[in-house]
């Protein structure tokens, strides 16, 4: 096309008008032109480009009918630089999707989702060591790949972000599924949702850049970004409620250990929530605690990170404890390896043809949602009816804050940022720091002597 394409003074008004019916062409680049045709009822704009895919023909598309009377912008009709831009982008997107089938499959959201949930829901399972199903696969799959009615969740057809190409996604196509999510999902659900799609597609980039566009990252951060609050008041992560103080929290283990003996739970119950309560770890955390993390000679228990974030974390980290909760965990680790898991409990089956229950030997704890009966139990008989079992995290975050220690320190000991608690508990940080501020407090307004004269030091 460049060798043989003439152009011709279309760029005005006036200058088409001085042409005959025909087709005049403006070179965009080397392969493509926007063109221009006029007739007798009027001028037509349309793009004309070099199909780099399979064969090497030429393709070209409508862009629009051209105002052929100024230059100036008109509803329903375009100048040449909007029509020279139009053009522009048809032709960019038809080679975008030319390069894309050119190296494969088209990758659609629903591809790059399905691939997601494969990774995750096998990564979830050999953690676990059985198939089991992940959380960002039962989010995603309800909320991109639809899902039937199951109890008492609504049925949800297949989203229309599904169906669109990797390559020709825009950020309205973001904005558009995050406005049709239902009204009744949580804010942090609905946050959780959208941290696992912008992983899929940043994933799905970053294993085939060289078939999509280099703006689809930011497209995907934009149309995906977290949204603004509308108030200027920050939130707190924990309510007033769940911070809890040492005679709370010591009547909550109370509760555990009596509940755990009338329901045969051999101590096991009991400990998990001693753990809880003495590190604030996350209850993940501590189900994967090994003997051999109790070091009751440093009188410290080593709590392995979380697996949250990209990693590059130490492996563990140090949770000074006192000599009450080792010796509650001293069942737990006497005549035990140190690569055995620290926290277990018993496991039941159902005897066949009968509706009785037998235990079928001892594991590992797997989910928070096993604690969620015998919790009830718990706060129902320590007299706090809203207390979750989160609040033992909260409340050890915030006892450290009020022991003055260094924000950095509580983050570290509780595997958090610094930014963290520092949004989310900084109205306990600044309660923390009161006795030291009125520390710092001098007198400031000199005394008043005889004869109303106000001595200023320093002055002769």
């Amino acid at each position: 096309m460049a060798k043989t394409l003439k152009e011709m003074p279309i760029t005005t008004a006036n200058a088409r008008s001085k042409l005959g019916p025909g087709e005049y062409a403006r070179r965009l680049d080397a392969d493509a032109a926007v063109w221009y045709r006029k007739g007798k009822r009027g001028g037509v704009w349309f793009a004309r480009w070099r199909n780099w895919g399979p064969g090497a023909n030429y393709r070209q598309a409508p862009v629009g009918p051209a105002n052929d009377l100024n230059d100036k912008p008109t509803d329903g009709l375009l100048t040449f630089l909007q029509a020279e831009a139009r053009a522009r982008q048809i032709v960019d997107q038809a080679r975008r999707e030319a390069k894309a089938e050119a190296a494969g499959p088209v990758l659609t959201v629903r591809l790059v989702v399905e691939s997601y949930i494969a990774d995750r829901d096998a990564r979830e399972s050999r953690r676990a060591g059985r198939t089991i199903r992940s959380d960002a696969g039962r989010r995603l799959s309800r909320y991109i790949l639809g899902q039937e009615k199951r109890g008492k969740q609504k049925a949800l057809p297949v989203a229309a972000l599904a169906g669109v190409a990797l390559h020709g996604l825009k950020e309205s196509d973001l904005l558009e599924w995050r406005k049709g999510l239902p009204d009744e999902l949580k804010g942090s659900t609905e946050q959780r949702l959208i941290n696992d799609l912008k992983a899929a597609l940043n994933g799905a980039y970053a294993a085939h850049r060289e078939r999509l566009d280099p703006t689809l990252p930011a497209i995907i951060k934009h149309g995906l970004k977290a949204e603004k609050l509308d108030s200027d008041e920050a939130v707190p992560l924990a309510r007033d409620n769940q911070i809890l103080s040492d005679g709370q929290v010591g009547a909550i283990i109370a509760a555990a250990r009596e509940v755990d003996a009338e329901q045969d739970w051999d101590g096991d119950l009991f400990r998990f929530v001693v753990v809880l309560a003495a590190t604030g770890a996350r209850f993940s955390q501590i189900a994967r605690m090994k003997v051999g993390d109790v070091q009751r000679t440093q009188g410290r228990l080593m709590v392995p990170s979380s697996r949250k974030g990209r990693g590059g974390k130490i492996a563990s980290t140090p949770h000074p404890v006192g000599k009450d909760v080792l010796d509650a965990l001293l069942p737990a680790t006497t005549g035990r390896g140190n690569d055995e898991n620290l926290l277990e409990r018993w496991r039941s089956e159902q005897v066949k043809g009968s509706i009785e229950w037998q235990r079928a030997g001892r594991g590992a704890w797997q989910f928070a949602s096993e604690m969620q009966r015998p919790w009830q139990e718990i706060r129902a008989r320590a007299k706090m009816p809203t207390v979750i079992p989160y609040s033992l995290r909260h409340s050890s975050i915030v006892r450290g804050i009020r022991a003055n220690l260094p924000i950095r320190l509580v983050a570290a000991l509780h595997d958090t940022s610094v930014p963290m608690i520092e949004r989310h508990y900084g109205r306990w940080i600044a309660d923390g720091l009161e006795d030291l501020a009125a520390a710092a407090v001098v007198p400031l307004v000199p005394a008043q002597g005889d004869g109303n004269v106000i001595q200023i030091a320093g002055r002769p």
